[in-house]
């Protein structure tokens, strides 16, 4: 097909923190050294901050380094945090205070801040536009594009208005091609163009399985008395314990009587009757959890995958024609439960490297290796080296015993033991048969604490045109019915916390594995936890999914 094509001296994918920061910072050294550079982000949300999803509290390192005088331009960061709180939770009533003495000095969040990162990206995109970048909302990167000898060279968007049988309909618009000397891939967690990247390049040649969690997160209005500007809760424990699943909750009090909560599940869990959602619903009826939220009322929801693997799951962030940064690579430190600052300053590295290269005298533009060493002399590689047990003994140990090890690696040894912890198992790869592990029997929501999915998905503001093809895609269409359900009882039903994946009864009797991709909130569990790793998340027509506001 011939298609319409732009150039550029950098396309960047995804307006993310760290695509936006490579963007600014480029922008900034072209305007220190008086050069003409031409770059663009495209995002495949319908605005700036649409797919956004983080906790989040922000380690303003990063941004410091980009805006120093950020506090002067407005950036929406208004909330430093007052009080760090940790909870052991014993079952669902009783819990235990973690002494602030006994905490890894990673969970300390002196000079944070509590933010919605949604937000914090609509003013890093407007810092971008005012240095020079064109931002394109609503058109989703579809395709990688190469040239001759297997160089990346751009992308291409998605078509628009294309039926649900793969046929152009009345308004059809083709995707077009954006060309790049370097393409700067920064998707977010598992970026559909990025697991092609490593494929194709092999950038994951020695390392570890990429780990991961899933975040889901609501936000709710609740009374002023109840409201504690820049308390941070989290805790551990139940309900995931019940089960043997790992992971952990979070809390925040931002500003304007409102607080965040949500549960991060480890993915590696072993129960195929587990439920992410379900957890999460039954964890906020803890006392802990419960005294903010009664009297309060739910605003939004959504749910985000997360990369924990850490530096031993970390591939190469370099390919001809490209860089692959942030947590599309998985820079995240999941000692922190921190991302944005390490996106941040992958993706600042990314554009000092990409600047001297194509201020470069030479005709042919090589791959970028250079990154690769100013990456690991940077603070964000030494942060996520001096942290690398943490995820591994979790894993190995639990959140109890595996707490009290990142205790002991990082309060006493400053991160310097003489060994490296692994990993080496894929998260979808744990589960084991349904008839090995016991039943568990979620209470009924009361729709004023818990809730159910299909309200959730509501107030995520998700929405897709339906007719076009389904970007859930499976390899095998049988498989879910044949294999996994019987032998998993079909795990979608419950890892997708937006009711996406149903079995339901056939017209010809039997069995049928429905999808409902409209729902969607591009959350990427499915592409990572089916075990038998037959579901890909490509994206869908751009400006689709979910339109998260101060999220």
């Amino acid at each position: 097909m011939q298609r319409e094509s732009m150039e550029f001296d950098v396309v960047i994918v995804g307006a993310g923190p760290a695509g936006l920061a490579t963007a600014c910072r480029l922008m900034q050294l072209a305007t220190e050294a008086n050069q003409d550079l031409t770059v663009c982000v495209v995002e495949k949300g319908s605005e700036v901050g649409a797919h956004i999803l983080s906790g989040a509290i922000l380690e303003p390192t990063a941004l410091k380094e980009l805006f120093p005088d950020w506090k002067d331009k407005g950036a929406p960061i208004n909330t430093p945090v007052t009080q760090d709180d940790i909870y052991v939770l014993n079952n669902a009533e009783k819990s235990v205070k973690v002494p602030p003495l006994f905490i890894p000095k990673t969970m300390h969040n002196e000079g944070n801040y509590i933010i919605s990162l949604g937000n914090l990206c609509r003013w890093l995109a407007e810092q971008a536009e005012n240095l020079g970048v064109e931002v394109f909302p609503g058109f989703a990167a579809a395709e990688v594009l190469y040239d001759d000898s297997g160089t990346v060279k751009g992308v291409i968007t998605g078509d628009m208005g294309v039926g649900h049988d793969g046929q152009p309909k009345d308004g059809y618009m083709p995707g077009m091609e954006l060309h790049a000397k370097y393409t700067v891939f920064a998707e977010g967690c598992r970026g559909h163009l990025g697991k092609q990247l490593i494929a194709k390049f092999k950038l994951d040649e020695g390392k570890e399985p990429q780990h991961y969690g899933i975040g889901i997160k609501e936000l709710w209005d609740i009374p002023p008395e109840k409201h504690q500007p820049g308390l941070v809760v989290h805790t551990t424990g139940w309900p995931l314990k019940e089960s043997g699943s790992h992971g952990g909750s979070f809390l925040y009090h931002l500003e304007n009587n409102q607080v965040v909560v949500g549960l991060i599940t480890d993915l590696g869990y072993e129960n195929p009757h587990v439920s992410p959602f379900d957890e999460f619903q039954r964890h906020k009826h803890h006392p802990v959890i419960k005294q903010y939220l009664e009297g309060g009322k739910r605003v939004s929801y959504g749910a985000r995958a997360i990369a924990k693997g850490g530096i031993q799951s970390l591939p190469k962030m370099t390919f001809p024609g490209g860089l692959l940064i942030g947590c599309d690579a998985g820079t995240l430190n999941f000692a922190k439960i921190k991302g944005s600052h390490t996106a941040m300053k992958s993706g600042m590295i990314a554009a000092e490297t990409l600047f001297k290269v194509l201020s470069s005298e030479t005709e042919t533009k090589p791959e970028p290796t250079e990154f690769t060493e100013a990456y690991q002399a940077s603070w964000a590689y030494k942060e996520l080296y001096q942290q690398r047990n943490f995820g591994p003994a979790m894993h190995k140990y639990g959140n109890i015993l595996g707490a009290a090890f990142a205790y002991i690696d990082l309060n006493i040894f400053n991160g310097k033991l003489p060994f490296t912890l692994h990993d080496l198992k894929p998260d979808y790869a744990q589960m084991k048969p349904a008839a090995e592990c016991k039943k568990i029997d979620y209470p009924k929501p009361d729709n004023q604490i818990s809730f159910d999915k299909l309200s959730s998905v509501f107030i995520s503001n998700t929405n897709h045109e339906e007719d076009q093809p389904c970007h859930l895609k499976l390899a095998d269409p049988e498989l879910p019915i044949r294999e996994n359900l019987p032998k998993y009882n079909e795990p979608a039903q419950r890892y997708c916390p937006a009711g996406v994946y149903e079995v339901v009864d056939a017209e010809e009797g039997g069995k049928r594995f429905q999808i409902n991709a409209q729902n969607c909130v591009h959350c990427k569990t499915c592409d990572i936890k089916d075990p038998a790793q037959n579901i890909t998340w490509v994206t869908p027509e751009g400006a689709g999914g979910p339109n998260y506001p101060n999220m």
